[in-house]
């Protein structure tokens, strides 16, 4: 009878643990994605125009964020990691902020709409359901890959038809990929103790999970936004 309750006892633990984990990650998520909204708005409706290669490094920064917060985990202590995602928030929403300038408000309403809504209900399947999706999430990796390739190529090629293709593969693939990051930022909280190691799991989680939101919602806004 002992042995049951403390087994009953560490299931509720892992259970809160990830719970509360999986919280902080799309609490800071939401932050970040607030910061991107707020400066890409702002940045559209100042009238600054940047170009060449201050254009370029704006555009390329956020990539290279990316790149140093996954290559440097170990070594970046969780206040700098913070600082770095902060950063990127901010770049992003400057190198976002011609979608403004692209799309009338109304598109860009609802594709958000269509693009919360979609990337909630993955999430919540993600979070809830039992089946493993570790080769799921092998399999949209390999595509993903696929059609960045088909990206570069059609940005020789300039085809409508492709890039419709591939804007439909990425709304499937970004679906998929936000169910697949969800159930293993779950396991990663149910797994992780206290500390800073958790801290700054929580930064990279909501990276991961703020790159697939701004991913749907590109690829969703090229298809309702087409003309």
């Amino acid at each position: 009878m002992l042995e049951k309750n403390t087994q009953s006892n560490s299931i509720l633990k892992t259970q809160e643990l990830s719970k509360s984990f999986v919280s902080n990650v799309f609490s800071m998520m939401f932050v970040a994605l607030g910061i991107t909204a707020i400066t890409a708005y702002w940045f559209a409706n100042s009238g600054i125009v940047i170009t060449g290669i201050t254009h370029w490094i704006i555009m390329l920064a956020p990539l290279g964020l990316v790149l140093l917060m996954g290559t440097r985990f170990t070594k970046l202590s969780a206040p700098i990691l913070m600082s770095i995602f902060i950063l990127f928030s901010v770049l992003m929403g400057m190198s976002l902020s011609y979608v403004f300038l692209a799309y009338d408000l109304g598109t860009i309403s609802s594709t958000f709409f269509i693009t919360a809504g979609t990337f909630g209900t993955m999430a919540i399947l993600g979070y809830t359901t039992s089946t493993d999706l570790t080769k799921f999430g092998s399999i949209l990796y390999m595509a993903l890959i696929g059609i960045i390739i088909a990206s570069v190529v059609n940005w020789f090629m300039g085809s409508d038809q492709l890039d419709y293709i591939i804007s439909i593969a990425g709304v499937l693939i970004f679906t998929g990929l936000t169910a697949y990051d969800v159930q293993k930022i779950k396991r990663i909280g149910s797994s992780t103790q206290e500390g800073e190691t958790k801290q700054k799991l929580v930064i990279m989680g909501a990276l991961t999970l703020y790159l697939d939101f701004i991913n749907l919602f590109l690829f969703i806004l090229r298809i309702f936004g087409r003309d």
